[in-house]
């Protein structure tokens, strides 16, 4: 089964290039996130004519929103509004006959790397917790499950083009890798993209707009991410990330990331 996730930045902005992707990659199930569109808004038709009519969506007006859109059958098992707020960052979904897959959008987090300072990055580490605490109260480690998102944290050294540099900026900041490492330490996740692709490696997802030239500078961080639960480790047989996707027409700043899975 191969999974991709992708931080779209506007799925009805950017659908040609989400269906490009689904033309090249050929995915079982995409995950998208960062949709803004509320679920009537939701070009449900052009990809179901595309070959994924199972579709589960949570979207609001202009912000947020995370979609799955897969050609196997899928069912939805939950959505869930973390720290009292209506802000469509989580979908879940049974695949039929396989895992349970949970796919998340982590709030950025804003500018300024202090909870009593800036509300937006105490409700970046807010969401984490009570993520974890979710997950602690409603899930086991031994169930099968994949989680996939842009979960706006780049926790290693080589998830940044430079760690030194980085440590104060907003998604490599301690107090944020500790949260995320938290949260996967809670039930045992497992990082699929750096079980194939070594930690020492450097790896990026996101580029910012803001570079005059972002392949050149290649100052990236690795903000997206797929995890399986122990059960699931054995069957991640390949990772990639498709880096060529930031020089697409009307790129988004993300860049998609694919996983494939030896699933019975």
């Amino acid at each position: 089964m191969r999974v991709v996730t992708w931080n779209i930045n506007s799925v009805r902005l950017r659908l040609p290039r989400a269906l490009e992707l689904i033309a090249t990659v050929q995915p079982d199930v995409l995950c998208l996130q960062e949709t803004k569109a509320m679920a009537d808004q939701f070009p449900a038709a052009a990809f179901a004519e595309a070959g994924y009519p199972h579709q589960a969506v949570s979207g609001m007006k202009g912000y947020n929103g995370v979609a799955v859109v897969s050609r196997l059958p899928i069912e939805e098992t939950d959505r869930c509004d973390f720290c009292a707020k209506a802000d469509a960052r989580h979908v879940a979904v049974r695949i039929a006959g396989g895992p349970e897959l949970h796919n998340f959008y982590v709030p950025a987090g804003g500018d300024v790397p202090d909870p009593v300072a800036n509300v937006k990055f105490a409700h970046k580490l807010d969401f984490l917790a009570e993520s974890r605490a979710w997950f602690a109260a409603a899930r086991t480690r031994e169930q099968p499950m994949i989680l996939v998102g842009d979960l706006n944290i780049a926790p290693l050294e080589t998830d940044v083009w430079s760690h030194k540099q980085l440590l104060g900026v907003v998604s490599h900041t301690p107090v944020e890798v500790e949260a995320l490492g938290a949260l996967q330490a809670g039930l045992g996740w497992v990082d699929a993209v750096r079980r194939r692709i070594p930690p020492e490696q450097s790896l990026y997802t996101w580029w910012s707009y803001r570079a005059r030239d972002w392949d050149e500078s290649n100052r990236g961080r690795r903000l997206d991410h797929v995890w399986v639960t122990e059960p699931l480790a054995g069957a991640v047989r390949d990772a990639s990330v498709l880096r060529e996707a930031r020089g697409w027409e009307k790129a988004s700043d993300h860049v998609p990331v694919i996983v494939d899975l030896d699933l019975p």
